[in-house]
């Protein structure tokens, strides 16, 4: 993923700010803001921030105004969802405008959620391959001593639910 084809002034005043739902537990919020700079790492694109739609910070307008503040005159906003739901094709985009309007002369879109694509079907598949090469224990499981499945279906043969 590069910025190839783009004149730099564009890449370095365009601003992208990735969104999520947010979240009350930390690591969930945590996980956006190094998604935010994997993708500032990988794109080329100098002003990347991440926002949380609500239950944790940055907000939307607080993440609008950071790209602002750093020189964007176009804000690309990204929904980190799989699917196109209420929240990326009402809520976020609505919050968007209501954000951007503090700024009428910064261009401002809305792209469409992760959605269907191909690469995400290689992501599923090496996080399969990935289970079985490691005994079903993962970076989520292994703190906790192993998949996380294993214990539920012991415990349902055992109660036969």
């Amino acid at each position: 993923m590069s910025t190839t084809g783009q004149s730099l002034d564009n890449v370095e005043q365009t601003g992208i700010i990735l969104v999520d739902h947010g979240s009350r537990l930390a690591a969930a919020n945590d996980m956006l803001s190094e998604v935010a700079e994997r993708f500032r790492r990988r794109s080329g694109y100098k002003i990347v921030e991440p926002a949380h739609m609500e239950l944790a910070q940055p907000s939307i307008p607080q993440a609008f105004e950071a790209c602002v503040r750093q020189g964007a005159r176009r804000v690309i906003v990204h929904p980190y969802f799989l699917s196109p739901g209420r929240h990326s094709t009402t809520d976020i985009p609505r919050m968007v405008s209501e954000a951007a309007a503090a700024y009428p002369a910064v261009v401002c879109n809305v792209t469409q959620p992760l959605g269907l694509d191909d690469e995400i079907s290689r992501i599923i598949l090496n996080r399969i391959h990935g289970c079985e090469r490691n005994d079903y224990t993962c970076d989520l499981c292994a703190p906790r001593g192993g998949c996380l499945v294993k214990p539920l279906a012991a415990a349902n043969v055992s109660t036969g639910a």
